[in-house]
């Protein structure tokens, strides 16, 4: 409950500094240029809640979401949680089977660990964590995710399959295009909107998922170069597949989500060039939106 608490108090901009306008001609030439110059294929969207403001690029495209679609599968649990079908205290039995490489710490853990639905959607978010995702979708349900995105009119936005687990798939050939999940630029952006105004399940339960995301503990791209910017944010990463989408607090409210495929650097290094473009199109959009306010 105290988690709540403080994320909804996080879910407003700053109250001592007025929203300001961006100059979004300016913008999109700097970001067009970034994107323009960089080896491989980026889309991008980009919404300032608070003057309503709209900017994309390939907004409607295709992508593949990485590790990204894991907060579709975040927004699904609490879903779930407020129908009353799940409960976040419900446990988990983390089992040897279940235990997969990539990202988190569980696939470390001893065989017949115990925790909660809660502990495992914030291992999923802060670390993103691949087991402690496929735990999650063992019990809701890969289905259950696309019903919920079509419910908030994203319908391009679903997740296929269990990580490193093709053979779990719904959808083989989008699997196979794709990866773990698929999205647009644009799809993306609005379910963080969503978040960001309590609609995408509800005020508390958008508000405890966004304090999550706030937790996030990778800073490589939107972030990277925007010291101190406050931020609920998740990214995702594959060999040819670099993803970030960010709520910013700024003066203004600001969701900004930048998806890459067909990157010719396919390195796992900080200075990959999807990273740097990505936190180059950050440090533009945050400067944009008059920078770090001075009270984060």
């Amino acid at each position: 409950m105290v988690a709540c608490t403080n994320a909804t108090a996080a879910q407003a901009p700053s109250p001592r500094l007025s929203p300001v306008r961006a100059d979004t001609a300016a913008l999109r030439h700097k970001l067009d240029s970034l994107v323009d110059a960089h080896h491989g294929i980026i889309g991008y969207s980009i919404i300032d809640i608070d003057n309503g403001v709209r900017m994309s690029r390939r907004g409607d495209e295709t992508f593949p979401t990485a590790s990204l679609i894991k907060v579709p599968i975040l927004v699904t649990v609490y879903d779930l949680v407020a129908k009353g079908q799940l409960s976040l205290s419900d446990p988990l039995t983390v089992l040897r089977i279940d235990q997969v490489p990539g990202s988190g710490v569980l696939q470390y853990m001893h065989n017949g660990m115990t925790l909660t639905v809660e502990d495992a959607a914030w291992l999923m978010i802060t670390l993103s964590d691949n087991t402690a995702t496929n735990i999650l979708l063992d019990r809701i349900i890969i289905r259950r995710v696309w019903a919920k995105m079509d419910s908030l009119g994203l319908h391009n936005t679903k997740v296929h399959s269990k990580t490193f687990l093709r053979n779990s798939s719904v959808a083989m050939d989008s699997s196979v295009k794709y990866g773990l999940g698929v999205t647009t630029p644009n799809e993306m952006s609005r379910l963080f909107e969503l978040l960001a105004l309590g609609k995408a399940v509800n005020p508390a339960s958008d508000s405890a998922m966004l304090h999550m995301l706030e937790h996030n503990e990778n800073d490589e791209k939107l972030q990277r170069f925007v010291y101190g910017a406050r931020a609920a944010h998740k990214s995702g990463e594959t060999d040819q597949v670099r993803t970030e989408c960010s709520l910013f607090y700024l003066r203004n409210r600001v969701v900004v989500c930048a998806l890459s495929k067909e990157n010719k650097d396919t390195r796992y290094a900080i200075d990959t060039e999807a990273h740097v473009t990505i936190a180059r199109m950050g440090e533009a959009i945050v400067n944009a939106w008059g920078g770090v306010p001075p009270d984060q």
